[in-house]
């Protein structure tokens, strides 16, 4: 039982696209499926139940992380900080349900979609189904993506494409002070230090520093087909 909670990873080793892997993708897709399916029956019955839960799992995720590695005389500045682009989005989704303003809605949107969304498909993750860690990982990026999409479904918030404009120059900020600390406490969040040690789309963005530049195009795109995809074409559709 201990090994479950532990801080061996040998013990339940991640494998990327293993069958664990591939059902949370699934479980993923099909809790947006329910969602959306169900989404004028929690309008009109359980919106406040249904972003009080979504707040709960977001901080429950957070907490239940750092306890983990503080049990295990594992914290660090290094690695602890929340100051992944996740974890950044974890705090940004719980102000964007708690207060609802617009602006907090249009940047957590397109940062955190684009960082879960990464993040489901080619997880930083070193341990494997049934660890701890490993449902902590993906319950923590499920509920970024659904309370995501529960401003678009439930509260009906559209962004334009100022918002991703302004999403992008807030990420940027965001990174350049995350570089700094980075340099002062010799960590790598972001991954602006260096590529992350495990299977990801960097692998493929070049060499560093140049990676990070392609990482820039790629999140800007990323951005750009969230707009266009989940608001722009279906808009132009509903004209006729």
């Amino acid at each position: 039982m201990d090994s479950l909670v532990g801080f061996n990873r040998s013990d339940y080793p991640f494998h990327l696209f293993s069958l664990s892997h591939i059902y949370m993708v699934i479980i993923t897709v099909g809790l947006l499926a329910w969602m959306y399916i169900f989404r004028e029956n929690i309008k009109r019955n359980y919106k406040r139940i249904y972003k009080n839960i979504l707040i709960v799992f977001l901080i429950l995720g957070e907490i239940t992380f750092h306890l983990w590695y503080l049990s295990h005389d594992r914290w660090d500045v290094a690695t602890n900080l929340p100051l992944q682009l996740c974890s950044i989005s974890l705090y940004l989704c719980t102000i964007m349900l708690l207060t609802k303003n617009f602006k907090a809605f249009e940047v957590s949107f397109f940062v955190s979609m684009t960082g879960a969304f990464i993040a489901i498909v080619t997880p930083e993750l070193f341990f494997g189904f049934p660890h701890m860690r490993f449902f902590q990982f993906f319950i923590a990026h499920i509920a970024i993506i659904l309370s995501c999409f529960y401003m678009i479904w439930i509260e009906e918030y559209k962004p334009s494409f100022r918002s991703v404009i302004r999403a992008f120059v807030i990420i940027n900020i965001m990174a350049s002070f995350v570089f700094v600390i980075n340099q002062i406490v010799g960590s790598n969040y972001m991954f602006l230090a260096e590529k992350p040690n495990t299977t990801s789309i960097i692998d493929f963005l070049g060499p560093y520093p140049w990676y990070i530049l392609s990482l820039e195009a790629v999140a800007f795109t990323i951005f750009l087909l969230l707009y266009f995809l989940l608001f722009k074409i279906p808009a132009f559709f509903n004209k006729k």
